[in-house]
């Protein structure tokens, strides 16, 4: 019996125990995943429970399986310690310790987790819609409500910006994660839950009770025209059923508001389904134009995508790519880039060049379970070693100091330009992401307190940036809330008054223009969502801002390569 059968088997089994017993609360799901979805990939423990560890046949168990019985048979019968046992937990640490002993992108998932890979999939999750964060004063750590999303239950409830989650269910939240607060507030769909909040308006408590429901979680958050005649498309929430759709809506409405040419911000996603990425490639991509390959051990794993579209969109594109930007999206960035369709602007992408099948299993469980590589048209694997097994570093990108820039192989575009593998995409225009310094990192909370002042009317002359109800969605521009001179002397005050003699007036006066950067972003926030929010970051973006220099080059690329796919006919 091959190693990937004694897994499935195993995990056919062990299953069985978890979908009946109490789950761990939710882990962090594995990041940066492709997922090729198999028909019929559904499979059933229907064994007879006298064979529970055996499976649905009469043979005798694997010895892999043989060894987690034995072994849970033992800690069942002799463990003592500080822990009560849990036969789930330590069941499903084994199964996902086992995976990651392959590679990092393969793993286990218990129910919880499970229902939320699934839910990213089609493009939404059970929740109440609400953009939640972390702040801290005076020492303690609060979740405060940034913006809801439209119709959905956090909006129904009347959830505002700044106001404080102080319980879920009569339990307190001060001093744990948004993450934390997020899973209490996640779960079953048409169930309900008490939430008490402190009203950012009136500062009083209260406690509503949420139904929860289905979020719609688009691919696709905004796309607007970012300059005249610039279209800019901020596909960032992964690869899922609709992507392509999606895309071809965005287009559509950006070609009727006049775009000549496109920015792709693929930065930030992580992935998702493999056919999704290429439709994605392709509507950029003529017909005959190879996409990607993929090799796996079974003929089913191996096969060759190429673009089927007679009519692709010819305008000028520029994606841009960060660390961040993994799997599904890096068959795009490297599909693009391979074939000259697009510049590729930013910081070199995260390096997964492994394809997961998605394998439905009992209980509500599952697992993805790597059966294929993926190489870029140009024949490079973009995969990063993770041969040395600590998946902190790997998922960190803590590369050894004589690796760090350091490609495996050259390989060469449809034009002849120098392209590397083995180490992600690499931008044919290297931009540094706009990090905060720690001086910034430090304004962030006060300036969340102040601009809940503000929007609530309780600093004196700024009554102007009062909040009415929001409006989801808007395009703003520069009329939209401009941070006045005089909030941004009131913002001095507040901070040099609340911030316990960590600024200076010479520091605030240094940190000027990210104050008023922030401020209005906030005020954005608290009126129109955290969409029309991130505009403003975007704005101020030095990759977006090379982007807009870099599109006569990306015009000028791709029809060279057009010149020359036709020459080579």
């Amino acid at each position: 019996m091959s190693r990937k059968n004694h897994i499935v088997r195993l995990v056919l089994l062990t299953s069985i125990t978890i979908g009946h017993l109490n789950a761990q609360p939710d882990a962090t799901l594995n990041p940066a995943a492709d997922f090729s979805i198999k028909n019929g990939s559904t499979f059933s423990a229907s064994g007879r429970a006298s064979n529970a560890w055996w499976g649905e046949t009469d043979e005798r168990p694997s010895p892999i399986a043989a060894d987690i019985g034995e072994a849970a048979a033992i800690i069942a019968e002799n463990y003592v310690g500080g822990r009560e046992e849990n036969p789930a937990a330590t069941t499903q640490s084994a199964l996902t310790g086992m995976l990651r002993v392959l590679d990092p992108h393969s793993n286990f998932y218990g129910p919880v987790e499970w229902r939320e890979l699934l839910d990213e999939q089609r493009s939404g999750y059970t929740g109440i819609g609400a953009t939640i964060a972390n702040f801290e004063t005076g020492g303690v750590t609060d979740t405060f409500i940034l913006s809801t999303f439209p119709g959905s239950p956090a909006a129904r409830s009347q959830l505002r910006f700044g106001d404080r989650i102080v319980a879920i269910n009569g339990e307190k939240m001060a001093d744990k994660s948004s993450d934390s607060v997020r899973d209490k507030i996640r779960g079953p769909i048409g169930t309900t839950f008490r939430l008490t909040v402190e009203r950012a308006a009136g500062l009083r408590l209260e406690t509503v009770e949420i139904r929860r429901n289905r979020v719609p979680q688009p691919s696709i958050p905004d796309a607007y025209i970012l300059r005249p005649g610039i279209g800019y498309i901020d596909l960032s929430e992964g690869f899922n059923y609709t992507t392509s759709d999606e895309l071809d809506a965005a287009l559509s409405e950006l070609k009727r508001g006049g775009m000549k040419s496109l920015v792709l911000d693929l930065r930030g996603n992580g992935g998702g389904i493999v056919e999704q990425a290429v439709k994605v490639a392709e509507k950029f991509l003529p017909a005959g134009t190879k996409i990607l390959t993929q090799r796996g051990r079974t003929r089913l794993d191996n096969r060759v995508w190429k673009s089927a579209n007679t009519s692709p969109e010819t305008m000028p594109l520029v994606v841009l790519v960060n660390e961040e930007t993994a799997s599904a999206s890096e068959i795009v960035a490297g599909a693009l880039q391979d074939e000259d369709r697009a510049m590729i602007v930013g910081e070199k992408t995260f390096g997964k060049g492994l394809v997961q099948s998605v394998i439905n299993l009992p209980g509500g469980t599952g697992l993805t379970l790597t059966t294929g590589r993926y190489l870029t048209p140009s024949g490079r694997s973009i995969q990063r070693d993770y041969s040395t097994g600590d998946l902190y570093d790997y998922f960190n990108h803590k590369t050894p100091a004589a690796a760090i820039d350091q490609p495996f192989f050259e390989a060469r575009t449809s034009t002849d330009r120098k392209v590397f593998g083995g180490d992600g995409i690499q931008p044919d225009e290297p931009v540094k992401t706009n990090r905060m310094t720690l001086l910034q990192a430090s304004l962030v909370d006060p300036i969340f307190f102040f601009t809940r002042e503000v929007v609530n009317r309780r600093i004196d002359g700024q009554e102007v940036y009062r909040v009415g109800p929001q409006s989801f969605g808007k395009r703003i521009d520069g009329r939209d809330l401009p941070v006045s001179q005089s909030l941004l002397d009131e913002f001095n005050k507040f901070a040099l008054k609340n911030a316990g003699g960590r600024f200076g007036p010479e520091t605030l006066e240094d940190a000027g223009h990210f104050i008023r950067l922030r401020l209005r972003y906030n005020l954005i926030m608290a009126s129109f969502g955290h969409v029309s929010a991130n505009q403003v970051l975007t704005e101020d973006d030095p990759q977006v801002a090379v982007a807009f220099e870099t599109m006569p080059r990306a015009a000028r690329l791709a029809q060279s390569a057009s010149k020359t796919r036709r020459q080579n006919k």
